[in-house]
């Protein structure tokens, strides 16, 4: 049985320095008692667990973390990120000023050991420079490559401590004692340059790593950012007061002026204005704000300046669901990353191994050169592997992808989503709201006698009428003043009646008139019958004698659906419209959108069965809709997108939701899954060849062939390559301007 009592939380971790790290605290949260599931993504460098806290406590987690050699955060909310931020930021300014210093002070060593080895002191001046580079700049490798072995673990730390260290102390040695291998014939080598030239290179690749990780989570840091710290609130007495976001509660007036942020969700009580929602919605055009419309925190004013009453704050806003959905989507994991996770672990004590081997062999096989050969295998191996190219490539990928999306719009729940939507070959709509607006409106008004006394008339009967598609005419009329109606009557399946100065009027469909025998003109009668063919409802408005005027009624399709059912076809994707509308009105829709196949006349538990049977035709299928009526066809389909809605969007259920309701989204979504799937596979791909192909080099394979035997220096710089290349290649999506021109 499931445990419902389950927590899920993110928290910062500290100290991580390589793939291998994350994979060992991965290991150390997910062996704690009441933990279920817990994710590291090493890219952020945040821990996603879900636990319950009956059984757990985050202060247990932050042991447990700290037991195997890395810290947790575990207080909550800005101050967290803030702090987490603050410690990222220590971290790079502090790899900024050792990488310069180191790299300064390498390139005189450099020269020496490459141009100047006779020269007088030679030895002593690298060993001078290099002393400081490796004990003193690289000095945090040792105190990793330390604490990992007092926790029975090693890391990427552990392979450039051992490397650099022997390479050092091998050179000590050679340069104070010569004489140990003259004596054997053998010209002894000091390899200063090499150890010092290593550090630095490695440092300039995490530094660059660093940079590169910080920009892999710029949407968070974007969102984060659209929260004003302090609002302008107005007191019970009239008077504004500047608050803290902090203090903000549920039912508070707060003041927005033009310019400035909007601190938390909530409802326009005074004032008008246009509202930028691009960073929710993705959409540039800013959107009309007035008295009773909603207003979400993030969203930027624009000219006017308006009064609100505060609904949503803190954690509820829906600026901060979407942040919490990004983040847990960022650090959620493909399914491929499991196996790159098993390698991960188990890296850095493989790699060891086969420096070890590696310098056996040379001792075995090469005679008097044996040992420098060997000891240069044994550092170049350790020095090339890189476990981090590997847990960098599918983290990477996963959070600019996502946070890509969710700078368009388009929230990804997690890392399965994007591969479940790469092999999408079919997409399910919704006709109400999905491809049509969703709200009926009067596309037409058609008159036989048209008067001011008319209109009035007809405006007053259908403003007392509670029916949806009055509201919409009463809606259509522009500054007509209201007429009392006496003896008004709603005719049930009909329409509606009432009476002004003793004349009675109607207002609804044609068998209401014809019930009170009222006269229709062939005119009138030839448009009601050309609106109808076209799908469209038709209310009649008469008095007791004749018809006065039509209006014509439709639920307009959205002018983005077209393109978006068009961009599909195009792409080979088949789309279904499905309707619990008649036929008629379902195939002019269907018609006008561009769309093939629909079916009418859809109960929403129907709508499920046709997407089922749909899978048992081989189809990967996609189901747009409002996520509540289709709450059991989104279940069914292999990715479910919810079509938003402000604050009552179905992100919980959703795998994908796509805020703006703009079904151009969609193909966008599918276009950036395959991106981002492509961008994994890519990463990992070049993360394993690299690996695969320069360990066996680093040991020597090649010598017996060519004589080639890899410099550690050359060593050094691939490996930092490997992981900056991995990263910029996750980049280049952050870079993507049209999502669908390629799909």
């Amino acid at each position: 049985m499931e445990n419902k009592n389950i927590t899920q939380e993110s928290f910062p971790i500290l100290g991580m320095s390589c793939a291998s790290c994350a994979a060992r605290v991965d290991k150390a949260l997910n062996h704690q008692p009441g933990v279920s599931k817990a994710a590291v993504n090493y890219a952020s460098g945040m821990a996603t667990v879900e636990y319950d806290p009956s059984q757990c406590s985050p202060e247990a987690l932050k042991q447990a973390v700290q037991a195997a050699g890395y810290d947790l955060l575990i207080q909550q909310g800005r101050n967290t990120l803030e702090e987490a931020e603050q410690a990222h930021d220590k971290k790079y300014r502090a790899l900024k000023f050792r990488t310069t210093w180191a790299i300064i002070l390498s390139v005189p060593i450099v020269i020496i050991g490459m141009f100047f080895m006779d020269m007088p002191y030679a030895n002593l001046i690298m060993w001078a420079l290099s002393t400081p580079i490796i004990f003193g700049l690289g000095r945090s490798f040792f105190v990793s490559a330390w604490k990992q072995l007092e926790h029975g673990s090693a890391n990427m730390d552990t392979l450039v401590a051992n490397s650099t260290g022997i390479a050092y102390l091998f050179s000590l040695f050679n340069m104070l004692f010569p004489e140990f291998w003259l004596s054997r014939g053998i010209h002894p080598h000091v390899y200063f340059e090499a150890a010092s030239v290593i550090i630095a290179f490695i440092l300039l690749g995490r530094l660059l790593e660093e940079k590169a990780k910080g920009n892999t989570s710029s949407a968070i840091k974007k969102l984060m950012g659209l929260q004003p710290k302090n609002v302008t609130v107005i007191t019970s007495t009239g008077e504004q007061q500047e608050i803290s976001i902090e203090q903000i509660r549920p039912g508070d007036l707060l003041l927005v002026k033009p310019g400035e942020r909007i601190a938390v969700d909530g409802s326009v009580t005074e004032g008008e204005s246009f509202v930028d929602e691009s960073m929710l919605s993705g959409e540039p055009i800013a959107v009309s704000k007035y008295k009773g419309t909603k207003v979400f925190a993030g969203t930027i004013n624009q000219q006017g300046s308006f009064r609100f009453r505060a609904e949503k704050v803190g954690t509820d806003t829906l600026l901060a669901k979407i942040i919490h959905m990004v983040q847990d989507a960022q650090g959620s994991k493909a399914p491929v990353q499991q196996l790159v996770d098993k390698i991960a672990g188990i890296f850095v004590p493989v790699i060891i191994g086969i420096a070890i081997v590696s310098f056996i062999a040379w001792m075995l096989l090469d005679g008097e050169n044996g040992f420098t050969h060997g000891l240069l295998a044994l550092v170049t191996v350790l020095i090339i592997a890189c476990p981090c190219a590997l847990g960098l490539a599918t983290p990477t990928a996963i959070m600019v992808g996502i946070g890509k999306g969710a700078e368009r719009g388009i929230l990804i729940k997690d890392a399965e989503s994007l591969e479940i939507a790469k092999k999408i070959d079919t997409v399910v709509l919704d006709k109400t709201g999905t491809v049509t607006e969703g709200k009926p409106a009067v596309s037409d008004l058609i008159w036989n006698d048209r008067t001011e006394r008319a209109e009035s008339i007809f405006y007053s009967l259908e403003k007392l009428s509670e029916h949806p598609l009055a509201e919409a005419i009463a809606g259509y009329f522009k500054d007509v003043r209201f007429t009392e109606i006496e003896h008004f009557d709603s005719i049930t399946g009909k329409g509606v009646k009432g009476q002004v100065e003793d004349k009675t009027y109607y207002a609804g469909n044609r068998k209401l008139l014809e019930e009170n025998r009222i006269s229709i003109s062939p005119a009138l009668s030839a448009e009601a019958a050309r609106l109808t063919a076209e799908a469209q409802t038709v209310i009649w408005f008469a008095d007791d004698t004749a018809a006065l005027a039509i209006a014509a009624i439709t639920d307009r399709i959205k002018p983005t659906s077209i393109q978006a059912v068009a961009e599909l076809r195009a792409a080979g994707i088949e789309v279904y419209m499905l309707t619990g509308d008649n036929e008629a009105t379902a195939g002019e829709i269907a018609r006008q959108a561009g769309i093939t196949h629909y079916k009418a006349g859809v109960l929403p538990q129907d709508k499920a069965a046709f997407i089922s049977q749909l899978q048992k035709e081989g189809k990967k299928v996609a189901m747009a809709g409002d996520g509540i009526n289709d709450s059991a066809a989104l279940a069914q389909a292999d990715l479910s997108i919810a079509m938003g809605g402000g604050s009552d969007i179905a992100m919980d259920v959703a795998k994908m939701t796509i805020i703006s309701s703009d079904l151009t989204k969609i193909p966008e979504a599918l276009k950036l899954s395959r991106l981002t799937v492509r961008t994994i596979r890519q990463n990992l791909f070049w993360a394993f060849i690299y690996n695969l192909i320069g360990v066996p080099i680093a040991a020597g394979i090649l010598y017996p062939i060519n004589g080639f035997l890899l410099n550690p220096m050359i060593a050094g710089a691939a490996m930092a390559f490997s992981s900056v290349s991995v990263v910029s290649n996750s980049l280049r999506l952050k870079r993507k301007k049209n999502f669908v021109r390629s799909l």
